[in-house]
């Protein structure tokens, strides 16, 4: 652990449009809002044009489209100005080569092929032949559009480097020359002769496990942290690395004191592994949090209407495995290829299927040391159980995959993981419709909520073991922003009413996939009121991921259609504009009340909080682009400084009520780190303590409201009171004083359904 890891940081979308300089700008307010780190989207020059920054195309320098190196010293200068550090995304396992131009790395390779400086960089097939770039339309005479101009082999807007030598003839006989050969967009899945950041074409693996690449893709940013100018790294996508282990000691010699976490997404009840390490960017902790706000008892009726709405009933599992295998024969059959060319000793094809079956059935991103060999283990007997057939197969891959130091066992986590990304997260959160706010990176579906004692027993574990690995309830990747999640939760205090409601829904206004329905009309009640274009958006994504009435590949017309018909109506029929603005309305107090109890969570939890750009207030985001829209930060300086001045908003108003709660919160985090350094939970005494969640950090208490329908309808808290300590504390939200003892809970949550108690003296701080 490095000496001092951050104490809360805060997320930004450095991107073209909001660069370094405008980051700079938004320093001093997040000083004030209580932050100790901003935390960025990659700062390495990407794919020009690029919202995210993680096409790097050269690591040798920042992006220009941020502002440069002469920005990001005036960014560096601005956060020591406000004594704030810096945590910075890093992309190790891919590069972007789909602008060849933009990466001279890769334009180098594509211009002398194995005798390029850089071809080790890449993991790149060299004896399957010429490297193969899926950019050609989908038409045997694609070719025909080839030009040579300027000493450039042109298609249309793509430019590609011609070899010494090579340029004389027609464009298709300089073509035919190269070390590269330009092949339909359809056979980048199923031909390619490089590993690709799933199934990405634009997206080229790089061999990081090499130390020159190490090197060479990481001088910059060591130096920079060897300067003291980056104070945390997070590592993106480690799964996709050949020796995540390996990597990640590499990391850790060369930034020695940096704060470092990795993007590592664990299963349900999987642990971390012993990493040199911090901890993970924090979907476990948003697993936890959001689980602790749904209602466990509705599952039974979600389920039921899940299978009256589709007519038919699946399982979790048996949707996962279709979905995953589909991921390893399709999208990433070119990955498949490569590794059964890697056991001659079965026929191709047993092999092939053989190791999508194992893929298929690993249940977890990959196996690790110790628990490798059980996750395979387990994935075999799947395997075997679905398709016995297959036994001498599976039994000889297997056999390979227990020597870690056979080639076949080294790539076999590289596809276990991108088939669980794409199988899972990108095709089965969409099909698997039961209750979609469980829906989300880090989650399991089918683990339908989080019961107090399942968080406590999580939040003590990750105290004693990760206490400074970081947490989170919405990122860039989130498949819809936590306050949407908040305000679905409420559905499952409402399982009959939501089943009527949906059902006359769905009837009034079909749509011939009545599970992609269901996650729309869920969609629509979570984010309402939402600008029409932005969920013509989100539902045209979603369906496409889904891949079961539509997709990116081949695109049905008339689904899609009748689904943007569907949307139009929700604005244009007015009955039907009505009924769902009505039930938005009717759920959105209790929506903020879950809100505001999650925020508070995730910011007092053990570990180290982050806050996702914007979502200080009220935050309606769905899934990418959708969560990178600009951000007004003026609004939120406003609101902070009429806090400040003494204001304290109702729960409706802008969101301050929520912007009150961070503010506080990370406040005192930041002035008083010592209150923050042990997890007991806090037992609410009473009739209604199951609506209670509270738990003492170390001399900073929280308290927070659950189940707030299921609350009312019991008529309040009736006598329920949690054991306070003897001291005094002081309620960072309202101000008022407590002096201990059995404090009930109707009068602590009075005015907001969230408390955080501290000494007076520590509260008053976090208040100024």
């Amino acid at each position: 652990m490095p000496a001092t890891p951050p104490k809360a940081t805060y997320r930004v979308q450095v991107r073209p449009g909001f660069d370094l300089d405008a980051t700079a700008a938004i320093v001093d307010y997040l000083a004030d809002l209580g932050v100790s780190h901003l935390y960025t989207a990659p700062l390495l020059a990407a794919t020009p044009g690029s919202q995210h920054g993680y096409d790097v195309v050269d690591h040798r320098a920042v992006n220009p489209e941020l502002g440069g190196e002469a920005a990001r010293q005036r960014l560096l200068a601005a956060l020591r100005a406000q004594q704030l550090g810096l945590v910075v995304d890093i992309v190790p396992n891919h590069a972007g080569v789909g602008v060849p131009p933009a990466n001279p790395a890769w334009w180098d390779v594509l211009r002398r092929g194995r005798d390029s400086s850089y071809a080790d960089w890449f993991d790149i097939d060299w004896d399957r032949g010429r490297l193969l770039l899926p950019v050609l339309a989908d038409d045997p005479a694609a070719l025909d559009d080839l030009k040579v101009v300027d000493d450039e082999l042109r298609y249309h807007e793509h430019r590609f480097p011609i070899a010494d030598g090579t340029g004389d003839g027609t464009a298709r006989e300089v073509h035919d020359r190269q070390r590269y050969e330009l092949v339909s967009w359809r056979r980048g899945d199923t031909e390619l002769t490089y590993r690709r950041f799933f199934a990405i074409a634009g997206l080229a693996g790089l061999r990081v496990e090499d130390p020159a690449v190490f090197a060479a893709t990481h001088e910059l940013i060591l130096r920079w942290a060897a300067a003291g100018e980056v104070d945390g790294i997070r590592v993106d996508h480690p799964d996709g690395l050949r020796d995540p282990a390996g990597y990640l000691t590499r990391l850790r010699a060369a930034a020695p004191d940096a704060w470092l976490v990795v993007e590592k997404i664990l299963e349900y009840g999987e642990e971390l592994p012993d990493w040199p390490v911090d901890g993970t960017t924090g979907y476990e902790a948003l697993a936890a949090v959001n689980g602790l706000f749904v209602d466990t008892d509705a599952e039974g009726d979600f389920t039921v209407l899940d299978t009256r709405l589709t007519g038919r009933r699946t399982t979790w599992e048996n949707l996962t495995h279709t979905t995953k295998l589909a991921a390893a024969t399709g999208l990433l059959a070119a990955e498949l290829t490569r590794l059964a060319a890697l056991a001659p000793e079965v026929p191709t094809e047993r092999a092939r299927a053989a190791l999508a079956e194992l893929a298929a059935a690993f249940a977890v991103y990959r196996g690790y040391p110790p628990h490798g060999a059980r996750h395979l283990a387990a994935a075999r007997s799947e395997a075997g159980r679905r398709r016995p057939d297959l036994a001498g197969a599976l039994d000889a891959v297997t056999r390979r995959l227990r020597n870690p130091d056979d080639e076949l066992a080294r790539r076999f986590p590289q596809l276990t993981g991108a088939v669980m990304a794409k199988g899972v997260e990108d095709t089965a959160f969409y099909r698997w419709t039961r209750f979609v706010a469980l829906n989300e990176v880090g989650g399991s579906p089918a683990h339908f909520g989080v019961p107090p004692a399942e968080f406590h027993r999580f939040a003590g574990a990750q105290q004693v073991r990760w206490p400074a690995s970081m947490t989170t309830v919405s990122t860039h990747d989130t498949k819809r922003g936590e306050d949407v999640r908040a305000r679905l939760a409420v559905l499952s205090e409402l399982p009959g009413r939501w089943a009527e409601q949906v059902k006359t829904w769905m009837e009034y206004a079909p749509l011939p996939d009545p599970a992609f329905a269901h996650l729309l009309w869920q969609t629509a009640v979570g984010a309402w009121p939402i600008e029409r274009e932005r969920l013509h958006a989100y539902a045209e994504k979603a369906a496409r991921e889904a891949a079961a009435s539509t997709s990116w590949a081949d695109p049905d017309p008339a689904f899609e259609q009748a689904m943007h018909a569907v949307i139009d109506r929700m604005y244009d029929d007015p009955s039907l504009h009505d009924e769902l603005t009505e039930l938005a309305a009717a759920i959105t107090p209790a929506g903020w009340c879950n809100s505001l109890g999650q925020k508070l969570v995730q910011l007092t939890m053990p570990g180290v909080p982050d806050t996702y750009q914007g979502t200080e207030l009220w935050d309606n985001s769905l899934v990418d682009p959708d969560n990178r829209r600009p951000v007004d930060f003026d609004v939120r300086r406003e609101l902070l400084a009429r806090l400040d001045g003494g204001w304290r908003p109702p729960i409706d108003t802008d969101g301050a009520a929520k912007l009150l709660v961070v503010s506080r919160t990370l406040r005192l985090r930041r002035a008083h780190p010592e209150l923050f350094t042990g997890y007991r939970p806090v037992p609410a005494h009473g009739p209604q303590g199951r609506h209670a969640v509270a738990f003492d950090r170390g001399g900073a208490i929280t308290v927070a409201t659950r189940l707030p329908l299921g609350l009312a309808r019991a008529g309040g808290w009736c006598n329920t009171a949690l054991s306070l300590p003897v001291n005094e504390v002081k309620d960072l939200f309202t101000g008022r004083v407590y002096s201990g003892g059995e404090t009930p809970l109707d009068d602590l949550l009075s005015d907001y359904p969230v408390a955080l108690l501290a000494p007076p003296t520590a509260a008053v701080e976090a208040a100024s």
